[in-house]
């Protein structure tokens, strides 16, 4: 029987924060990203678009019109999934059909009033601004619904429409499938342990290094050892923290740092503007218990596999067994680190 070797040897790694199973088969490709990589062509957005419904002093949608803003603007989604009157009701005609009405709301962030831009390419003064607006909401929904969940669905290939650099933040009464599990989990954890659960794992990645893609003082950026997606990150603070707006100034600093460089990374990959889905998870508000299993995090998820073009479908069996990758863990946080902190249209001149 030979030697097992995890960056050759098919096996299945477990995900402490869900429960879930993923299979990874390093064997499968030598060399994950080798082969001729086409450059896509660049796309080349105005300062200001007339007809962006996120510009500054545009019309959107529902004929409302955004206010001339120089930074950031929030407001409530003209097309909301969720909405704040919604009666309370509870569905049960029989054991196998349950339904329950969901009162919240639903708000967008515009990052910056300039059309051309993303998260990777402002300045950490630009992209703090845009921490301390997730941390206003989610105090602010944090008094009003148990969750709130923070995030951005970046690029086309991730079903944004607009390119126009914004969030969205979705607030309701019930704690969704994916937290639900990591409140179970961290809860579970902290009772055996007698610590946070992510807490440990950032310790662990910090003496361990090869899933490291940054650090600072206050941050860890890490590929994690459970990553489904071929360039997944999580993005943890080094202290004990339940939700973002605990966070201070310093932190927050070295926040917008981190991710300027997390950002610029991903983009610098495959010489475009990466696609992603990103989110922050703490812990919920209104529980009758302090929270004190949570440790506060961000999930960054990225198709793109080989190239600007080449995604990672989740089909098959994926979709009827368990998700399954070829890059293994250390490989893409190798692949990563490896990147200049300088993003490539700053570098072509």
């Amino acid at each position: 029987m030979p030697e097992f070797k995890p960056g050759e040897h098919p096996h299945r790694r477990r995900n402490p924060l869900t429960g879930d199973w993923i299979t990874v088969s390093p064997h499968r490709t030598e060399r994950p990203w080798k082969g001729q990589l086409e450059k896509p062509p660049q796309e080349v957005r105005p300062h200001y678009d007339p007809v962006c419904y996120l510009c500054p002093g545009n019309e959107r949608a529902a004929g409302v019109e955004n206010p001339d803003y120089d930074e950031t603007l929030v407001f409530t989604n003209d097309f909301a999934a969720l909405l704040p009157d919604t009666p309370p009701v509870t569905v049960n005609p029989h054991p196998l059909l349950h339904a329950e009405t969901q009162p919240g709301t639903c708000r967008v962030i515009c990052f910056s009033s300039r059309h051309d831009l993303t998260l990777a390419e402002m300045s950490v003064p630009e992209i703090r601004r845009v921490i301390d607006v997730w941390a206003e909401q989610a105090e602010e929904l944090g008094e009003l619904y148990r969750w709130v969940q923070i995030f951005e669905n970046k690029g086309q290939m991730m079903g944004c429409s607009n390119p126009h650099p914004h969030g969205q933040v979705w607030a309701g009464d019930a704690l969704p499938n994916e937290p639900a599990k990591e409140d179970a989990a961290q809860r579970a954890y902290l009772e055996t342990r007698g610590k946070p659960l992510l807490l440990d794992y950032a310790e662990l990645e910090a003496s361990a290094g090869v899933r490291v893609l940054y650090e600072n003082a206050h941050w860890l950026v890490v590929v994690p050892y459970w990553a489904l997606w071929p360039f997944e990150t999580l993005v943890l603070p080094r202290r004990h923290v339940l939700r973002l707006p605990e966070l201070v100034h310093k932190e927050r600093e070295a926040l917008a740092e981190a991710l300027r460089v997390l950002l610029i990374k991903y983009d610098n990959l495959f010489e475009t503007s990466f696609p992603y889905s990103m989110g922050w998870h703490g812990a919920p508000t209104g529980d009758a218990d302090d929270g004190a299993h949570w440790q506060l995090h961000a999930h960054y998820y990225p198709p793109l596999l080989r190239s600007a073009t080449v995604k990672k479908f989740m089909v098959g069996y994926e979709m009827l067994g368990e998700p399954q990758r070829d890059l293994t863990a250390e490989q893409a946080a190798q692949r990563m680190r490896a990147l200049p902190d300088v993003h490539y249209k700053l570098s072509e001149h």
